[in-house]
């Protein structure tokens, strides 16, 4: 098998069940008590990530970390040292980094952004790309997907969670396809190239980003892109069901992201009332209210696959 990122979240996916933590930190979702004790929010962040990180690893509740570079860009230079910090901690475990970025530019810039996002302090596995200003500005991140500079991977933006995708995502083209289509069509095209060169893949070199809040897009597209991974987001806090999510992690499967539902899970958590309403709630209590609710994510999201 080759080293290519892709086709390790696969196999992770397969073996500690199809769950992407995301860690779209922000400070404001932990409790002010706890802030209190750091020198900054940026470094309760990095706390909390840590413990995140260390509970999720060792229980085997999750395939990877979506890391969401917004939140850490919102925090400044410190923040965007405690994101390239969050990144070597998921790595160190052994499971997959996945930076959320959308980046997708022009040339020159993307040639960048790819270098900055598969070298040096950014260094992660897979990125998320958007696609819209062509598809000429995905060709400089397929150079790092050889196993010689590190088989990195990404996901494309294909059908996202969020209402206003109908504004372009569903726009019909004069052939009387969607747009989508024709951005999903890509991104198996660039796929399958690399399939060729790798005969033992079993997932294509990039992936596409499918929500689960359409539930009538779900079945289409996973049946339309049988070979390409999906990232899913829109599960959880988005009001996604894990019905949708299920569907689409059939065939070559996917990942699903939690971010909100499992970095906010003390806030819903009953045993700990009593800890919150006296304002004493510690990072241990977050951490493994966190962690508790992405085993039982986990298991959804399998028991929803297992009934379909």
């Amino acid at each position: 098998m080759t080293n290519h990122k892709m086709q390790i979240l696969q196999e992770l996916a397969a073996k500690n069940g199809p769950l992407c933590v995301g860690l779209d930190t922000d400070p404001s979702y932990i409790p002010e008590n706890i802030l209190k004790n750091y020198n900054s929010p940026s470094q309760a962040v990095l706390e909390y990530n840590r413990e995140i990180i260390k509970r999720v690893s060792a229980d085997k509740s999750a395939c990877c970390f979506k890391v969401q570079i917004a939140y850490y860009e919102a925090m400044g230079l410190e923040g965007m040292k405690v994101y390239s910090e969050t990144l070597k901690l998921v790595r160190q475990t052994g499971l997959i980094a996945i930076s959320d970025i959308k980046r997708g530019d022009i040339g020159a810039t993307s040639d960048a952004y790819a270098k900055a996002h598969f070298t040096g302090d950014f260094e992660t596995d897979i990125i998320t790309i958007n696609p819209y200003m062509g598809f000429d500005t995905l060709v400089p991140f397929t150079k790092y997907a050889s196993p010689e500079l590190g088989g990195k991977g990404a996901f494309v933006l294909l059908c996202t969670s969020n209402p206003g995708m109908t504004d372009i995502e569903h726009q019909e083209l004069k052939n009387s396809s969607l747009l989508l289509e024709r951005v999903g069509d890509e991104i198996a095209r660039i796929g399958n190239q690399f399939k060729e060169m790798y005969p033992e893949q079993t997932c294509g070199l990039f992936g596409a980003v499918v929500g689960a809040t359409q539930e009538k897009d779900a079945r289409y597209l996973r049946d339309k892109y049988p070979e390409t991974l999906f990232l899913i987001p829109g599960y959880g806090a988005q009001g996604g069901a894990a019905r949708i999510a299920a569907t689409l992690l059939d065939k070559a499967g996917g990942v699903v992201n939690s971010s909100r539902g499992i970095l906010c899970a003390w806030k819903k958590d009953e045993k700990l009332s009593a800890k919150r309403d006296a304002g004493n709630l510690t990072m241990a209590d977050i951490a493994d209210a966190a962690a508790q609710n992405a085993l039982f994510s986990k298991n959804d999201l399998l028991n929803a696959k297992a009934a379909l």
